[in-house]
This record gives C-alpha cells, structure tokens and sequence, in this order.
C-alpha cells in the first residue's frame, strides 16, 4: 500500500467499523494521555540535543581560532619577553594579531576565583598573549620551536586539549537524544499496545458476534487501528504544541547564564518537532495492528 493510500484509509471515516471501538473510556484517556506526554518529553530532548550541539559547535570554533601564550617570567624581564614574544607573533604566518592582555583583562579572568579586589602584584600570575588565527592557521609546532629560542619563558597553547572534550561531548549528547527519543517511542508503543488489548478484550462478545455475521479479523482490526492511530496523532498534536510553548517562555541565550539559558530551536529548527505527531501515528499505528491481530487470534 502507498503512503497516500494508507493515510487516506486512517483519515477515511467508516462508520460502521467505528462502532466497534467504544468512542470514551479509560482507553481512551490513556492513549491520548501517553501520546501527548511522550510527544511533549520528544520535544525537549529534541531541544536539549540541538542546544548542546550548537553550544559545543560555538565553543569549539571560538578555541579553534584562537590562542593563548603564557610568559613566566621575572618581574624585571617580564616586559621585554613580552615584546619578544609579540615580535615572534608579527613574523609568524596564519597570525591574524596578538595582543598583551592588560592588567584589567587578566583581573577579571581571576575575579571568579579570587573576587574582584585581587591585586596582580600580590599573586606570580603570568602575562597573557591573546593570538588570533587567519587563513589556514600557523604551524603550532614551528612556532613552539621559535619561542622556546627566543623567549624561554613563553609557553603556547592552542586550544587542542580543550576542543577534542568539546566535540566528544557533543556527539555523545546527540547519541543521548537519540536514545532518549526512541526510548519515548518504545514506551508509547507500549502503552498503546495495552490501551488497544484492553479495548479489544473489553469487545470480545461484540467481536464474536461481528465474526458470525462475516466480518474479518482485517476488517475488524482495521476498526480499532484506526481509531488509536488518530487518538495518538491528536495527543501528539497536543503535546507537541505544548513543548513548543514552554520551549518559547525559556529564556533565551545569554553569556551569564550559559548553557542552561541557550534551550531551544532555532530558525529552521523549529519545523523539526513538528515531525513528532505523525511519527507517533505510525508507532500507534504498528503497535495497534500488532496488538489487534494477537488479541484477535486469542479470541477464535
């Protein structure tokens, strides 16, 4: 069957085979229940996969961009090294600019640790080199070798050490949101299939008597499919629309807040959870055949 033809026959009403699924009841609340739930929970592992991934993509090109030379050094000597280090820098190919951080800078690099009325004369902290990277970059190599040369108490790092966590990071939180996901699809396809025994072993003397007039099993199987199909398609609807709303009242990214105020899609990314509810009407749809044609066989 194509898959026009199968969504027509879910979307085709058939009134006489409706009869036979009951219109209210527990069933009934559990289905649209479950749908809406695992649509709503689909919604923000969905969110929370996206976030991750775009935090880790931003951290990840900043560092890989950037550098940071460190001099230790003597007070007395601490200057010229510097000098010598930004000489090195302004000679170096793939260098876009280098920079001393001022006294100011490197206060409020420290304020986290040691508030904001740390004095750097009081503490050896070293002098920072902040390097900005062009084109293809520098060979980091090559440039170690010039440093350790010409200024004995500069140390480079590029950044390398920090990025690889980053990237692994976001692929096993990408591999979590799609574990999570089919995790929220086995457990709907589980309540469904308990709903759809329910209702059927709830039917068994209307199904009975439907066989000795001459409907099928197919036929009757159809009925309930149907019917649970549509109600997992409406719970989806429901509880996507509602992730999607709490979603929006989040707040938005912001350089305080960090990664727990960055949840959310953005630009095209919000047609994705869109996807969810027909998704979960498929997963109704198999998990209520299946339950259909096993309840049906036990009642011959």
């Amino acid at each position: 069957m194509s898959p026009f033809r199968w969504i027509l026959s879910i979307l085709q009403a058939d009134t006489q085979a409706d009869r036979v699924v009951p219109p209210t009841g527990h069933t009934v609340r559990l289905t649209l229940f479950s749908a809406a739930a695992m649509a709503f929970l689909a919604v923000f592992a969905m969110a929370l996969s996206m976030a991750t991934g775009r935090l880790a993509v931003r951290w990840g090109d900043e560092l890989a961009r950037s550098s940071t030379i460190r001099i230790s050094a003597p007070a007395a000597q601490m200057d010229a090294q510097t000098e010598a280090a930004l000489r090195v820098l302004s000679t170096t190919p793939g260098i876009k600019r280098a920079r001393a951080l001022t006294d100011e800078e490197q206060q409020e690099l420290l304020a986290p640790w040691f508030g904001n009325g740390v004095s750097l004369a009081a503490l050896p902290v070293p002098q920072l080199i902040e390097v900005v990277e062009e084109g293809d970059g520098y060979d980091p190599n090559g440039l170690r070798l010039r440093l350790q040369a010409e200024v004995p108490g500069a140390t480079l790092d590029d950044h390398s050490q920090w990025r690889k966590p980053l990237i692994r990071a976001a692929i096993s939180l990408r591999r979590l949101g799609t574990l999570s996901l089919l995790l929220i699809g086995g457990t709907m396809a589980a309540m469904i299939t308990l709903a759809a025994t329910a209702a059927l072993a709830a039917n068994a003397q209307v199904i009975r008597v439907l066989r000795l007039v001459g409907a099928t099993d197919v036929y009757i199987a159809g009925a309930f499919v149907r019917r649970f199909t549509l109600r997992a398609l409406a719970g989806g609807v429901i509880g996507t629309l509602a992730g999607m709303v709490a979603i929006l009242l989040l707040p938005g990214a912001q350089t305080e807040g960090g990664f727990l105020t960055g949840l959310g899609f953005q630009g095209w990314q919000w047609v994705l959870p869109l996807v969810i509810p027909p998704l979960g009407a498929v997963v109704a749809y198999f998990a209520t055949r299946a339950a259909a044609m096993r309840t049906l066989r036990g009642l011959r």
